[in-house]
Formats: structure tokens, sequence, C-alpha cells
């Protein structure tokens, strides 16, 4: 038999499933594997309190600034039907103690548990609602709040109030339609300071604010596609500008499958940019898991049966570096053997990772072991040591078609992570787990838990039913923005270049471009100036506190009752963005601005004409014309449109 090389087959498994990169694929590699995808849309809206008590909405604290701490552990419970949720009993096996930190300023007694909700913010669900009209959502005839289970800690009370708003609706993109599942509104969750071994650390100051979930159908059929319908729900929800931006604001959670796979649940994607590499290269790990079942099929017979073999092991007889670098103080060093599984460890699932890792991943979120966690038989960067796993081979008497795997961890951990390895090896044979992963932005991802189910949903008793009148409804729909898709169309209409239409939707500029255009400006150069000009700057200067985008506004009507070019707007707009509160008049003294006349400008042409001709002798009409230009652009920015000042130079020097 030819000796095993596990960088050859994780080389070669790669290419056996038709794995492409994201910038290579195609749609017909797409077609090929069954992508299938859609989105859960997390939005946080604006709004003064928090969606079910009275606390302050937005008030973030630094995870030192806190009061009080308390600690809970979490445990399951049944549902309606008698039955527990997958993802809570995997919650319940970590063992985690789960501590919050408490500001006073931001929480109060509802956030853990200790009193009933207060009736929803009425604020809050008027904007749902609104949102939800613009979906094109059947609104339902009476809110119905419930309790979603969240045994991870993210919620003290063990359980998130949610309730469904809309349902049946749709989004148009620009090629194809995405149908809408459903829009809820719901409380956000606490933010995550740590996670180490058995025990979590969170912070209140974002619990329990007002948030809305978007959910499509897997309509999407190309990662693009799905990026797309990101970005149309991003851009439909804060064109209401009832809806928070910036980090965390908003949170896609991007629902993954291929042909033979499952839904898997890519979990808290904070950027849209990340989406189309993240969906890619999940659908593929899925792709590549069914070809690990289609192999273990013909390597493993007995899979009914089929169990690891352990051995306690002393670290001190192994050869291998990582190991004898490590401090094993109260540890316990296990070697394990997976019959049939020679060729599974190595096998590719994503770019840089391999079976090995889906391993890995589970003993740090479940046996709550951290990593370096564990190393196997089958190191695709080539640090197995051939000696160490020989002498694991002959104490577990394994076979020339087993692979090995070397793990280490707390005594009481131990049972947790044996039962780890076995129960997703066994996966192996002939499931594609249903998971919540998280994502990096390299565009791979890790397990995360065991995707929830609907036993986790029941009735909150605390909260009585909200009916929603028709002429309520009727309302609000008479006052919602303009649908995104037109909004596209104006952008064209306008003339405004394509490659602006991301930064102009995404900070909701369309309605401030109106307001300029009024005052007979060129839409084409407000556009343009929005998403090059303003863009730049804000990326460039520090923007002050107190700037909103209408400050621009009374800059360009400064600039229209002053008759000056509005191509000025450019060299102010760093002085504005860094002092919003200074006078038009003395942001362009700063810039040393002069206002001149057609006349004063063209004075010294005569006399740069006859200075080019001194310096380059002969040349021809257009090199003397772009000298002068350059000589007198800066002077004549604000005055006039450079355009007419060229004009000018050219009938000046003939």
């Amino acid at each position: 038999m030819p000796k095993f090389n596990p960088v050859k087959n994780y080389q070669n498994t790669r290419k056996t499933i038709g794995y492409v990169s994201r910038k290579e694929a195609t749609e017909k590699d797409y077609k090929r594997i069954g992508f299938m995808s859609g989105l859960e849309v997390h939005q946080q809206l604006k709004t003064e309190k928090k969606l079910f008590c009275h606390c302050p909405a937005g008030l973030l604290h630094d995870h030192k600034d806190y009061d009080a701490e308390i600690i809970r552990h979490m445990r399951p419970t049944l549902s309606e039907l008698g039955e527990y949720d997958g993802t809570a009993l995997m919650e319940f096996k970590t063992r985690k103690e789960i501590t919050y930190r408490l500001n006073n300023n931001s929480a109060c007694t509802y956030e853990i548990d200790d009193t009933p909700p207060f009736i929803i913010n009425k604020e809050a669900l008027e904007y749902a609602l609104e949102i939800s009209l613009l979906s094109n959502l059947n609104i339902v005839g009476e809110v119905h709040i419930t309790r979603k289970q969240y045994l991870d800690g993210s919620i003290p009370a063990g359980f998130q109030r949610t309730a469904i708003l809309g349902v049946e609706g749709h989004i148009q993109l620009k090629n194809k339609k995405v149908r809408l599942i459903q829009l809820s509104i719901e409380e956000d969750s606490c933010r995550e300071i740590s996670d180490i071994g058995h025990k979590r650390v969170y912070k209140t100051d974002r619990l329990g604010m007002p948030l809305i979930e978007t959910v499509t159908y897997p309509d999407c059929e190309t990662p693009d596609e799905l990026r797309e319908a990101a970005e149309y729900i991003r851009f439909l929800n804060r064109s209401t500008g009832k809806v928070r931006t910036g980090m965390g604001a908003g949170r896609e959670d991007v629902n993954v499958s291929c042909k033979g796979g499952t839904r898997v649940e890519i979990k808290g994607v904070a950027h849209n940019k990340w989406i189309p590499e993240l969906s890619h290269n999940e659908a593929f790990r899925q792709w590549a898991l069914i070809h690990v079942q289609k192999l273990l099929k013909d390597q493993v017979k007995n899979q009914e049966t089929w169990k690891i073999k352990s051995i306690k092991i002393d670290p001190d007889a192994l050869e291998n570096k990582l190991i004898a670098d490590m401090v094993f103080t109260d540890m316990e060093v296990y070697a394990v053997n997976l019959e049939g599984f020679q060729g599974i460890l190595s096998h590719f699932t994503q770019p840089s990772q391999c079976f090995a890792n889906e391993i890995a991943d589970r003993l740090k979120v479940i046996a709550c072991i951290e990593k370096p966690n564990m190393i196997h038989s089958e190191e695709i960067d080539g640090t197995s040591i051939k000696a160490d796993f020989d002498k694991i081979k002959e104490l577990l008497n394994a076979g020339e078609t087993d692979a090995q795997i070397i793990f280490w961890g707390l005594k009481e951990d131990i049972p947790t992570a044996m039962e780890t390895i076995e129960e997703r090896c066994t996966m192996a044979f002939d499931t594609i787990p249903e998971e919540t992963r998280k994502s990096f932005k390299d565009g791979t991802t890790i397990f995360e838990r065991v995707l929830p189910g609907a036993d986790r949903m029941y009735p909150d008793t605390d909260s009585a039913p909200i009916p929603l009148p028709l002429s309520y409804i009727e309302s609000l729909d008479k006052n919602l923005p303009v649908d995104i898709s037109k909004r596209y169309e104006q952008l064209r209409n306008w003339g405004i270049p394509t490659d602006a239409d991301h930064y102009i939707l995404r900070n909701n500029l369309v309605p401030v471009i109106e307001k300029i255009e009024k005052l007979k400006i060129p839409a084409k150069f407000i556009g343009t100036f929005f998403a090059h000009n303003l863009k730049y700057v804000e990326g460039k200067y520090k923007k002050h506190e107190d700037f909103k985008y209408n400050r621009i506004v009374k800059m360009f009507k400064y600039i229209q009752e002053n008759k000056l070019h509005y191509a000025i707007s450019k060299l102010m707009m760093p002085v504005l963005i860094e002092h919003p509160n200074m006078d038009f008049s003395s942001i362009l003294t700063s810039i040393n601005f002069k206002k001149k006349s057609l006349e004063e400008l063209l004075a010294p042409v005569n006399y740069l004409n006859e200075k080019f001709k001194e310096t380059n002798g002969k040349t021809d009409k257009k090199k003397t014309v772009d000298w002068i230009m350059g000589q007198l652009h800066k002077q004549a920015t604000g005055n006039l449109a450079l355009s007419e000042l060229k004009t000018k130079i050219e009938k000046a020097i003939n």
C-alpha cells in the first residue's frame, strides 16, 4: 500500500469536489452544486427607549464601565409539545457560568428578568410596521408577543421577546424578485466581552434595544445575488431615517445550503462585502462533506455500530513540538482511534481547513477546551510526527485505514470531549449538521452552536395581544419613502454613475440630493460630489460629532445666494466636516478664496501665454491652454466653471 500523504490528500480532495475560488467561480459552478441561500437581516431601530422598558436605547459603555455583576447558569425547559430544543441541550452541556455587567444608566430590573415587561414601545412598533409596509408584507391583524429560548446566555432571562408583524412580501432586485417570509420586532441581546473555558461575560447596554428581523426565502442562487439582496434590505431600512447606523447596528445571518446539504446559518455577518466569500465557501464546505459521506460509505462498513476507541496517554512520551511546549498541569491527554477514517481528517472543507477542524471547533465550543485542543495523524501543515502516531496506533491496535486524534483537557471535560468527537464523526456518515457558524474576514467559518428549532418558541404570558386597526395601517402607508428600486431609476435619470449608488443609498442621501437640486445645482454633480468627494473627505478627515448632512444643503444654499460656482464645495468640504458650526464666509477665508470677476481672472492670460512661449518655444495650442489653466484654476474655482474658463482662454490666445 502506498504511503499516505495528508497534504496531497487535502489537495486531491479539493480538486475532486471541484472547488474553485469565488473569483474564478461562474454561475455554472453554483448550478453544479445547487447553491441556495437566504437572509435574516437584523436592524436596530432609532428610538429613545428600549422595547419593553424605559431605559435609554443606544447608550453604550466600555467593558469596565459597570455598577454591578450578576451570575447565572442556564437550563433548558420543555416546549409546549414536551420537547427540548437541540441548541438549548447543547448549551446546557457546556456548563457555562454567565456573568453580566450592568450599568445603572442603561439597565434596570427588567433586563435581568426581575420585573415583567412594560407595554411594547409604540415608537418602535410604528417604525417596524412602516418598514414592513415598505417590504410589501401583509400586516398581521393582531401582534402576539412570543418567547424564543436563548440558552447561550446572551439574554439573562433565557428567552427573547419577539413578535411577527408582516408575512409573505418581496423585494425587487435588478434581475429578480426575492420573496420575504416575514418581518419581526424583537429585543436585542447583550454584547459579549469574553468567552473562555466555562466562563462567558456579557455587558447589558445593548440588551433590550428595539430590533427588526427581515427573513427572506432561500431565493438567491449566487453569492452576488445574496449580497445584492442584503444591500437592498439595508438601503430600504435606512431610507426611513428611523434606524441606527454604525458598527453592530445592522447584522446579517446568512443561511446557506447546497444540493444534498442542509440549512447552515452564518451568524452575525457585520459587513455585506463579506457575504459573497462566506456563502461561497459554506456551500462548498457542505459539498465537501457530502463527498466525505461517500468515502465513509466505502471505508466504514458497520456504521450503525461504529464507536471511537480511546486510551489515556503520557504526553512526555511524545515528540510533537506543540505538546512538548505545553504545560499539562490539571489536564489529561487522550488518544482516540477513528476506525476507517484515513483520508477523512485531512479532507478539504474550506480554504486552509480540513475535516479535523470540524472536530476541533466543537471541542472548543461544547467541551469548552480552548484551542489548541488536539493534534491528529493527518495534519495538513506537515506537523504530524510519524513516530508519535506509530506508538498510538500500537496502543490502540489500529488498522491501516484508521486515523488518530490526540486531545487534552481538564478531567471533568474529558467525557464531554469524547462524546463530542464520536458525535461529530458519526454525523459524517449521513448528515450535514444543521448548525450556526461564526464568520471571519477571510471568508471561512467555524462552528458556533447547533441550529435552533421551532421547539424554542412559546407564547409570552406577560404580554397581551395588540390589535392593529386597518385605519392605522393605512395612515402609515401614506407617508412611506420611495421604494429602493425606484431610487435606482431616479439615480440613472439624474445621470449619476452607478459606482455612486452604494454610498448614496447606504447613507440615505437621495432626499438630500433632492433638496440641493431645487437650488438649480445639477443632480449629477451632487451625486458624484457625495459619492466621490464627500466619501474621500470622510475617510481622510475626522468628522465632528455635530456634523449632519443637512449642513451640506445649507452650504450649497449659501453658494447659490452668493452667486458662487458650486465647484467651490469641493474645497469647502474638508473644513466643514471638521468644523460644522463655522460660518461659511469663514470657511471661504480659511481656504484663501477670493471672489473675482471674469475680467480679473482673464487679466493675466496674455502674460502667461508669452511666458509659456519663452520657456517652451513653439508648441501646440492645447499644451499652452492646459498650462494656463493649471495656473488659474485655483483662483477660478468657485468664481466660474472651469470649462467656461478654458473656453475664454482659448479665445484670448488666438
